[in-house]
């Protein structure tokens, strides 16, 4: 099969997908944490937050209104902040 034609399946995969005659052969899911709530649970101030996370008072002002989500290593740390508020407080520290 050739590349084209490898590419054309594929799409056509996908078309079926949308239009929900053939269920996708996985789905990927994740939680986004919910920064603002971790804040007011850890009652500490955004400008706090991003200088215990390393970031800016704009990326925690961004991730609180929703325009952009945690990815990467923000969002692990933030979710053992979450379960592990103490966790916070040492970030805090260094």
């Amino acid at each position: 099969m050739s590349f084209f034609d490898e590419l054309k399946a594929s799409l056509e995969e996908a078309v079926d997908i949308k239009n929900g005659h053939r269920p996708p052969s996985r789905q990927s899911s994740f939680n986004v944490a919910d920064v603002k709530a971790i804040r007011t649970q850890l009652n500490v101030s955004q400008s706090d937050m991003a200088k215990a996370l390393g970031t800016s008072l704009d990326t925690i002002k961004s991730w609180e209104s929703g325009r952009r989500h945690p990815t990467g290593l923000a969002a692990k740390v933030l979710e053992v902040v979450k379960a592990k508020p103490e966790f916070f407080h040492e970030l805090a520290v260094h």
